[in-house]
């Protein structure tokens, strides 16, 4: 699909307990996407809460298509004149103890047009460091999601996903792959850019993957180095901590030159 070059922006927050604090800080950065003439702008997982206990996103979960998040996500989208991705909502699930950890995806009108459950749920046995998000998200039943739009292709994912490969050439070809994510410390020193940059290298697409990047209030580090790479798998932009804004121009044409000299997605067999 052809679509004219725009720029795409990865926010990069500390999400803490306090969901209207974390809506004053993403709009701030929202703001200085726009200003940046940023036409897709997308969050970072659990942009809306971290909290001091996993449990807290389940006080804060909310019905599709109702909820002060939704609300949130979809004003400012309107109100900018962008595409705006929402890295995760937590929504409800058949369970009451539990969230489906859920990419929103709103365009320039502020309209809802894609949704996407958190399929691959993260576990981590590390001694000091245990994290088991079976616990309180059920995963999504959903197939893969990739959507057309004036953007181009877009393909969704939410943060431990980016590990399995056969999730992305489900729906490959697309032209733009979302990963928002709250990466720990541990894994992300060892696997986030390796990971970002081979899912772009084999599916010859973009990637933008806007992070958490900080302490939050349970004493959790999250890795941040939100980054932009490119269908070569250059890395176009990057940030390692902190608040932030990255930034980089996305090009059909870019893309098409790749996959011509290298026709890989072409040349499969399996």
């Amino acid at each position: 699909m052809s679509f004219e070059p725009f720029v795409a922006a990865a926010i990069q927050m500390v999400s803490g307990a306090n969901v209207d604090k974390n809506f004053a800080a993403a709009a701030g950065l929202i703001e200085e996407a726009v200003q940046q003439d940023a036409r897709l702008i997308v969050l970072p997982e659990n942009f809306a809460i971290m909290g001091r206990e996993e449990t807290d996103k389940i006080k804060v979960r909310e019905e599709d298509g109702d909820g002060p998040i939704q609300t949130f996500l979809s004003q400012t989208a309107r109100r900018h004149g962008v595409w705006l991705v929402g890295g995760s909502v937590p929504l409800v699930a058949a369970s009451e103890s539990l969230v489906r950890n859920s990419c929103l995806v709103y365009d320039d009108l502020g309209e809802r047009v894609a949704r996407y459950d958190k399929i691959h749920l993260f576990g981590l046995d590390a001694g000091s460091e245990q994290y088991r998000e079976s616990d309180t998200i059920e995963p999504g039943s959903g197939p893969p999601l990739a959507f057309d739009s004036p953007l181009g292709r877009i393909g969704l994912s939410i943060c431990y996903d980016v590990r399995f490969p056969e999730l992305y050439r489900s729906y490959a070809p697309v032209d733009l792959v979302l990963v928002p994510a709250a990466f720990t410390v541990m894994t992300g020193r060892a696997h986030w850019q390796v990971l970002l940059q081979a899912r772009a290298i084999e599916n010859q697409a973009y990637v933008l993957a806007p992070a958490q990047g900080g302490e939050h209030p349970n004493d959790r580090w999250t890795y941040g180095h939100s980054m932009i790479v490119d269908p070569w798998g250059e890395v176009l932009g990057l940030h390692p901590a902190g608040p932030a804004v990255v930034t980089a121009q996305i090009d059909a044409e870019t893309i098409a030159e790749v996959r011509a000299r290298l026709p890989a997605l072409d040349n499969r067999r399996l």
